[in-house]
């Protein structure tokens, strides 16, 4: 369910409430089932929950009651936010290694309450990839006609340009493709961003590109890869978004992330590859602002309609229901497609 404090169990309730997203799963909602309960009353959502492992019954959603929350804020990150949220994530990854499920949904979480909790992860990502020992992993985002998968997640804008070397980005090359596997994409096509301007114009804005990333693209293409790039960076989002490529490889956060936010804010889902098993998210994050119904609307006979918009949980509720699993058939040389 989330941070307590933010928007998660308002979305994910309003999300599990529609019969169209409990008939393409069966969902289980790990989290404070107290919260829950009151997230429930507070936005007349007509669900309800149950023990997990109980038989269901039609308009309920099985429960994982972890309570936990004592002490979280409405409205605010705190340290006890923090550890709840980072107790629900690792009981579902448990559950998950487990194959008790086949995959998890994560409603947002807060990097500030996880920094004051003292756990060093800056986000679901980091966290999932350690808590399953995963080494080679990447965050795609998917909205709308756009797919991008990063070379570096969550860094500083200075610390990008040292950690773009031949092996992140290969690594990147094989998972994109291992992301259009799990999408049922049989021919990928596979578009590089560069990294500078103009994919830096032949040296003159940068020399990432004719010495790390084409050989990289190089490499991939000698495994049999569909790759193609690098493209500058200001027109390659335009080319995949018109349907010339399926997915962009994308050389930082910002870069991929602002176009695909322009185009599908509403409806982005996160995707890490590289896990044993299937995680997507909302993209989007805590809204604090909005929280519990602190904008939201009355409803007649009490209550709050609330401001969260559950479009995107919906989104990656439905993706993760379609997703084919994170093993991958190999190609010629042993490499993940």
């Amino acid at each position: 369910m989330g941070e307590p404090g933010g928007i998660g169990p308002e979305v994910a309730l309003k999300a599990l409430s529609m019969k169209e997203v409990r008939d393409s799963c069966r969902p289980i909602i790990v989290g404070d089932g107290k919260v829950l309960g009151e997230a429930i009353s507070l936005f007349g959502l007509p669900v309800s929950l149950r023990p997990a492992g109980t038989p269901p019954e039609p308009d309920t959603v099985q429960l994982d009651d972890m309570g936990g929350t004592e002490g979280f804020v409405k409205g605010r990150p705190t340290r006890q936010g923090g550890l709840a949220s980072y107790g629900f994530i690792k009981r579902a990854v448990e559950l998950a290694l487990k194959g008790e499920v086949d995959g998890i949904v994560t409603a947002p979480i807060s990097k500030e309450a996880l920094k004051m909790a003292g756990l060093p992860w800056p986000g679901h990502t980091e966290m999932l990839a350690e808590l399953t020992g995963t080494k080679d992993y990447a965050m795609m985002l998917v909205g709308g006609p756009l797919r991008v998968i990063l070379v570096t997640i969550h860094t500083a804008l200075r610390n990008v340009p040292g950690l773009i070397t031949k092996d992140s980005v290969m690594k990147t090359l094989v998972l994109a493709g291992r992301a259009c596997t799990m999408l049922g994409i049989e021919r990928p096509r596979i578009a590089v961003s560069g990294l500078n301007p103009h994919a830096g114009e032949g040296g003159l804005f940068g020399d990432e590109e004719q010495n790390v990333v084409s050989p990289a693209i190089e490499e991939a293409k000698g495994r049999g890869m569909p790759v193609s790039g690098p493209y500058p960076p200001d027109t390659v989002y335009r080319r995949a978004a018109k349907g010339e490529f399926d997915i962009v490889v994308s050389m930082y956060h910002d870069q991929g992330l602002i176009p695909l936010k322009l185009i599908a804010f509403e409806k982005g889902v996160n995707v890490t590859v590289g896990l044993p098993f299937i995680r997507t998210s909302p993209d989007h994050g805590t809204a604090y602002d909005i929280a519990w119904g602190r904008h939201g609307l009355p409803r007649k006979g009490g209550g709050t309609s609330g401001g969260a918009d559950p479009t995107a949980m919906v989104e990656a509720i439905r993706l993760a229901s379609v997703l084919r699993g994170g093993s991958a058939p190999k190609m010629a040389g042993g490499t993940a497609p």
